[in-house]
C-alpha cells in the first residue's frame, strides 16, 4: 500500500512538471532523427585536380569514382582554396600526389582509389611520389578532431556548472536581494560573468596545456591563439548557461538542456564530415557556437593557422556572446523593472 502511494505521488509530480515529459519522450525522438540524416548522408566525391596527364588516365580516375578536373597549372595555395582532396602532377612519366590531408581517411581513399585505377590501366604500376599540405603519412583521425574535443569539453563544462552555480544563487534568494538594491540590471549580469569567467579562464588555460603538453595533442599553431580562442568559447558557455539556468527551477532541469543544447552541436563540430550532408543540416551547424569553435581549433591546432585566418570564427564566437549577454540583462526584467 505504501509502495503504491509512492508511486502514484511521483507519477502526478511527473505528470505536473511538463519539461520533464516533454524531454523524456521527445528528446530522444529529436536526436534519434538527427543521427539519421547525419549518418544516413553519403560521403561527397574525392574532388582530384590532374596537371600534365594525358586523356586516359583522366578517364580511368574518373571510372575510379573521382571528381577529376584538369588543368594546366595548378598549386597548393589554389588547392587550398578549392577543398580539393588530392593534385596529381604528371611529368616526364613522373607522377606527384599532393594530398590536402584535410581529413585522413579521404586522403588514404584517394591512395588505395589511385593505385586501383591505374593498376587496371598501367601494365606495371607506377610510382607515385607523395607530399602532404597538412600532416604527414602517419596522420590519423583523433589528430583532426582532437583539437575539436578540446573546445568541446570547455564549452561543456563552463556551461553547466555556471548554469547551476546561477540557478543556486536565484532559487537561495541572492539574486532577489540584489535585485532589491539600487544595482543595474547591466551590472549584476556583467558581474556573474567576469566572477565567474575568472575561474573559467582557469579552467580553459588548465585543460589546454594538458591537452597540449600533457596528452601531446598535436598543435601546429600559435598556443596563445588557441588559449583565445577557448576563452571565448568559455565566454559563450558561460553567457549561455546562465541566460538558461533562469528557465529552470532545479539542478535537475538544468541538467535536461545538455540533450537539447551541447548533444546537437556535437554532430556539427566536424567529428562526422559536414560535406557530405544536406544543405539543410549544413545551414544548421552554422547557427551553433561549437561549430565556429570547431572550425578555429582544427585551424591553429591541426593546419596552423594565423589570428587572421580565424579572425571570423572569434568574431562570431564574440557575437553569440554579446546576444546571450544582452538577452540575460532583459531576462531579468521579469525579477524586476529597472
Amino acid at each position: 500500500m505504501r509502495i503504491a502511494s509512492l508511486v502514484t505521488r511521483i507519477t502526478q509530480q511527473l505528470r505536473r512538471d511538463r519539461r520533464t515529459l516533454a524531454l523524456f519522450f521527445l528528446a530522444p525522438l529529436l536526436i534519434l532523427t538527427l543521427m539519421y540524416f547525419i549518418f544516413d548522408t553519403e560521403a561527397s566525391d574525392l574532388k582530384l585536380v590532374v596537371t600534365g596527364s594525358d586523356e586516359t588516365m583522366v578517364k580511368a580516375l574518373k571510372q575510379a569514382d573521382f571528381q577529376v578536373t584538369t588543368a594546366e597549372e595548378f598549386s597548393q595555395e589554389k588547392m587550398i582554396e578549392n577543398d580539393s582532396d588530392g593534385w596529381l602532377h604528371v611529368e616526364n612519366g613522373k607522377m606527384k600526389l599532393t594530398l590536402l590531408n584535410d581529413e585522413p581517411s579521404r586522403a588514404k581513399a584517394i591512395q588505395m582509389q589511385m593505385m586501383q585505377a591505374l593498376q587496371g590501366n598501367e601494365k606495371n604500376t607506377p610510382s607515385i611520389e607523395k607530399q602532404y599540405v597538412y600532416g604527414d603519412a602517419s596522420t590519423k583521425g583523433f589528430d583532426t578532431f582532437s583539437p575539436m574535443l578540446v573546445s568541446f569539453f570547455v564549452f561543456f563544462f563552463v556551461f553547466l556548472i555556471a548554469g547551476i552555480a546561477l540557478l543556486k544563487e536565484r532559487t537561495s534568494g541572492t539574486l532577489e536581494r540584489l535585485l532589491a538594491t539600487p544595482i543595474k540590471r547591466y551590472e549584476i549580469v556583467v558581474g556573474y560573468v567576469i566572477g565567474y569567467g575568472l575561474f573559467a579562464l582557469g579552467q580553459t588555460i588548465i585543460v589546454v596545456l594538458y591537452a597540449v603538453n600533457v596528452l601531446d595533442i598535436v598543435l601546429v599553431g600559435s598556443i596563445w591563439l588557441v588559449l583565445l580562442t577557448n576563452i571565448l568559447v568559455a565566454l559563450v558557455a558561460l553567457s549561455l548557461g546562465t541566460l538558461l539556468s533562469s528557465f529552470a527551477t532545479s539542478e535537475f532541469q538544468m541538467v535536461q538542456f545538455i540533450p537539447l543544447v551541447i548533444v546537437p552541436q556535437v554532430f556539427f563540430t566536424g567529428i562526422f564530415p559536414l560535406d557530405g550532408m544536406s544543405d539543410w543540416l549544413q545551414k544548421i551547424g552554422k547557427i551553433m557556437p561549437l561549430y565556429y569553435a570547431s572550425d578555429a581549433m582544427k585551424g591553429i591546432m591541426y593546419k596552423g593557422f594565423t589570428f587572421n585566418e580565424v579572425l571570423l570564427d572569434l568574431l562570431i564566437l564574440l557575437a553569440f556572446a554579446a546576444v546571450f549577454i544582452t538577452i540575460n540583462i532583459i531576462s531579468l526584467k521579469k525579477y524586476r523593472a529597472l
